[in-house]
């Protein structure tokens, strides 16, 4: 059975195949128009899955798109009329794009897959499950668990922001679901706003922020009592109220009431780009605290009403990593895993595996002895060497040519010693938000001064934004007061206390830059200022080659662990192609750069003479 998973037409359009409940392919459109979080139909990534499967639309069961458009436009109706008058312009705005687009996406779907290729309607099922039902079935299938908690937190899809789910088998059960306009997701959005930053990109930076904030600070107190106060009532099942007061993303056009707010904090809604200040921290560190009580309290009431040992996570707040850290220590279940593609990519792949498990209904089987059926989440696009000699030649780059991977694997670990960041494309392309190895940016997680130099001089964004270890899974309790498996860069856990170095007294009253440049640790790349550190766990049966390069830097180094970031500068999607990477290379200040079994050294690049400037090509996020 060949099914088709799609989202699109809100951000992050994402298509994924499936075929007889194996995960074949799945990718992001974005990696293939170079336009960060596309949202449009996602012609190419379709294309992709096609032919990673070697399948045409004629040969597919099904084409299952991520959402029930018909009640969206329902919520929509009803949002207004129960707020009329107010909003009004917002609803003049609104109403002709969905009578446009959304009303007739069913037509929509049709023209865009007839360009892509030709097939029977009345053979090729075209199906639409609920939107948190796709998240939870992203999230159960792949699990390797038979029975399984899933919640599933996010913005808003139809009419559900959170729900809870109970997968036994094949089988799933909705027992409770969260509606708009209340909102865990959205609360989250709206402090991402007011801090300055952009909404359904910029929440991971509000979460980065989060430590530079004093816990002990009378502050961060007062933030978290007005935001419980006035912002969000917290229910003990974890359901939340939110005062439409504050509010102004359910009729109007933007997330809040700038001078409702401003009254509440104290402070003016932050310019983008402009310096963070204390009270920024102090109030990233403020909504971090209320999200992770609410996350907890739905989980406990998830345990209650499932009796699992298990949960799965999906929806955007599940990738929120320190919120799934402090979870995970919670140990109100004993395994916790998460979807890599939590948010609305990783719909289109739940859509399809909905399809496979719930409409027609086929035998799951689950295969306990692998960390679930993600493949480690490498379902994108692999390329040849072929296509780096062809990329080659088109630049006249000049590069060095390894037969024997595992001598390529000694010479990088050796430069990454050395102090040099490079650019590391192997495989197939990740799907998902994260870099896990396949398109990732590498440095020396020794190296007090990499983190400002990836920020810096390749990355080009804020200086306060860490980075992640990636580290031998065999490893990890060596680094990180972590037993188990973080495969996907989604916990957040301490670095070992071992390892830290001891503060001075005066620490939490630095500058914001002052305390990121105070050496924390042996490991200072990739220790965040509160000690904490966001994991991946490189396993050597889903990532031989990654496992390889850090198995030989610990050879020489005595350290299994590297800084992980993903392949590309700020605002861009990470890289896909060789000829995206080579071009990051050329235009950043990183060292080299490895595709394949080849190595390109930049100081023997010819000079680059493209007049296109990454800074204008790509909108910053």
């Amino acid at each position: 059975m060949n099914i088709l998973g799609i989202s699109a037409f809100y951000h992050d359009s994402a298509a994924a195949i499936i075929q007889n409940g194996e995960i074949i392919a799945a990718a992001q459109e974005e990696r293939f128009t170079r336009k960060k979080h596309d949202e449009g139909f996602p012609t190419k990534a379709v294309e992709y899955c096609l032919q990673e499967s070697g399948l045409s639309l004629s040969q597919l069961d099904a084409i299952v798109f991520y959402d029930k458009p018909l009640l969206k436009f329902e919520r929509l109706l009803e949002t207004y009329y129960a707020f009329s008058p107010k909003g009004l312009r917002s609803f003049l705005t609104a109403i002709p794009v969905w009578l446009k687009e959304k009303m007739f996406l069913k037509r929509m779907l049709y023209d865009e897959l007839f360009k892509i290729g030709d097939f029977d309607k009345k053979k090729v099922k075209l199906l639409f499950p609920e939107h948190h039902l796709s998240h939870a079935a992203s999230a159960f299938y792949p699990s390797p668990f038979d029975d399984a908690a899933v919640l599933t937190i996010d913005g808003v899809g139809e009419w559900a922001t959170a729900s809870i789910c109970h997968g036994q088998g094949k089988k799933f059960s909705i027992l409770r679901e969260l509606k708009f306009p209340h909102s865990l997701g959205l609360f989250y959005s709206a402090i991402t706003y007011f801090a300055g930053f952009k909404v359904n990109s910029g929440e991971y930076k509000l979460m980065g922020l989060a430590p530079y904030g004093d816990p002990n600070s009378e502050r961060t107190k007062r933030y978290v009592e007005i935001m419980k106060k006035e912002l969000i009532e917290i229910q003990e099942d974890g359901s939340v109220w939110l005062n439409q007061k504050y509010y102004d993303y359910a009729t109007g056009l933007r997330m809040v009431h700038d001078k409702e707010w401003e009254k509440l904090f104290g402070f003016a809604r932050r310019e983008s780009e402009s310096n963070l200040q204390p009270e920024h921290c102090d109030f990233a560190l403020a909504a971090q605290i209320v999200t992770e009580e609410v996350v907890i309290k739905m989980a406990k009431e998830a345990k209650r009403l499932t009796g699992s040992k298990n949960i799965c996570l999906a929806g955007g707040v599940a990738l929120n990593c320190v919120a799934n850290g402090k979870l995970e220590k919670e140990n109100i279940f004993e395994n916790v895993y998460i979807q890599p593609a939590a948010g609305d990519a990783g719909g289109a792949l739940g859509a399809a595996l909905a399809a496979h498990y719930i409409y027609f209904d086929q035998e799951r089987k689950v295969d306990k002895t692998a960390l679930d059926g993600m493949k480690g989440s490498y379902l994108g696009p692999e390329y040849s060497d072929t296509d780096t000699k062809q990329m080659s030649k088109k630049y006249k780059a000049s590069y060095q040519y390894f037969e024997n991977f595992d001598e390529l694997a000694a010479k990088t670990a050796t430069i990454l010693s050395e102090g040099n960041v490079v650019g590391w494309f192997q495989g197939r392309m990740e799907f998902g938000p994260r870099a896990l190895g396949g398109r990732s940016i590498l440095g020396d997680a020794r190296n007090s001064e990499m983190q400002k130099k990836l920020n810096l001089k390749i990355k080009y964004r804020e200086g306060f934004r860490p980075f992640a270890p990636s580290v031998l899974a065999e490893d990890v309790s060596e680094y990180f007061e972590h037993e188990g498996t973080s495969p996907y860069m989604l916990l957040v856990h301490p670095v070992k206390e071992s390892r830290r170095t001891d503060l001075p007294a005066n620490y939490r009253s630095l500058d914001l830059m002052e305390k990121l440049y105070y050496l924390r640790s042996d490991l200072p790349s990739i220790t965040h200022i509160d000690f904490s550190a966001r994991i991946q766990t490189v396993h050597q049966e889903t990532n031989p080659r990654y496992w390889t390069l850090i198995n030989e830097f610990k050879k020489q180094t005595g350290y299994g662990v590297v800084v992980n970031t993903s392949f590309n500068v700020r605002g861009e999607p990470i890289v896909c192609t060789p000829e995206d990477a080579y071009k990051c290379l050329m235009r950043t200040e990183m060292d080299y750069l490895v595709v394949g079994n080849f190595l390109f050294d930049k100081r023997n690049q010819p000079e680059w003479l493209e007049k296109d400037d990454w800074k204008t090509e790509f909108k910053l996020d």
